[in-house]
C-alpha cells in the first residue's frame, strides 16, 4: 500500500471530491455517539455546508491536501497557516481538518497521510480534538506520540485535547 498527498488547489477534481467528501465527514462529526453539540446534524443546512470547503479553496493560509491509498482518493486535510506573524505565536501549522474514507480506515492511512503533511510543513503544530471524540482523541495521540518519539506537548481545556510538537522536513523518509 502506497500513501501520498496531493495540494488539491491544482485539481477541480479533486476539488470536487473534496465538497463530496466533505458531507460524508459532517456526517460522522455530527453522529449522535458523538453528542458534541458542535456539528449540525448532516443536511441541516443544506447548500451552506460546503460554504466551508470553498473557503479553503480562497485562503491564502489553508491548504486542502487530498490523501490518495494507492493513487486513489481515500481522505482530505486542511492544514492552516498561524495567522500571527509574530514569535509569540504558539503554532506555525494547525491541523485544522482531517477525514480519512470508512473504506480506507483501519489501514493506518490516516497515520501515513499525517507523517507524510507533518514532514512537507515543517514547524510548530498544533491539533485539536474534542475529548467525546475519543476515536480521534486516541488517534492523534497515539500519531503524534509516535511521530515525535513522545517530544510533545499536550493539554485539555474546554473540552478539547490539545497536541502541540515542532516536526521537521523529513521528505526523503518513508512513512
Amino acid at each position: 500500500m502506497t500513501v501520498t498527498i496531493r495540494d488539491a488547489r491544482n485539481s477541480t477534481a479533486d476539488r470536487g471530491w473534496i465538497e463530496s467528501a466533505y458531507r460524508d465527514y459532517l456526517a460522522d462529526l455530527s453522529d449522535v455517539s458523538m453528542n458534541t453539540g458542535v456539528f449540525p446534524v448532516h443536511g441541516e443546512f443544506a447548500t451552506r455546508e460546503l460554504e466551508l470547503p470553498s473557503q479553503w479553496f480562497s485562503d491564502d493560509r489553508s491548504h486542502p491536501l487530498v490523501i490518495l491509498q494507492d493513487q486513489r482518493r481515500a481522505g482530505f486535510a486542511l492544514v492552516s497557516l498561524s495567522i500571527f506573524a509574530t514569535e509569540r505565536a504558539r503554532f506555525d501549522f494547525r491541523m485544522t481538518e482531517f477525514y480519512v474514507t470508512a473504506a480506507a480506515r483501519r489501514h493506518r492511512v490516516g497515520q501515513h497521510a499525517a507523517n507524510l503533511i507533518f514532514n512537507r510543513f515543517a514547524g510548530r503544530w498544533e491539533i485539536n480534538e474534542s475529548m467525546s471524540n475519543t476515536a480521534a482523541v486516541a488517534f492523534w495521540r497515539r500519531v503524534v506520540s509516535e511521530y515525535t518519539r513522545g517530544v510533545y506537548r499536550e493539554r485539555i481545556a474546554n473540552g478539547e485535547v490539545q497536541q502541540q510538537f515542532r516536526s521537521e522536513n523529513r521528505e526523503s523518509e518513508k512513512s
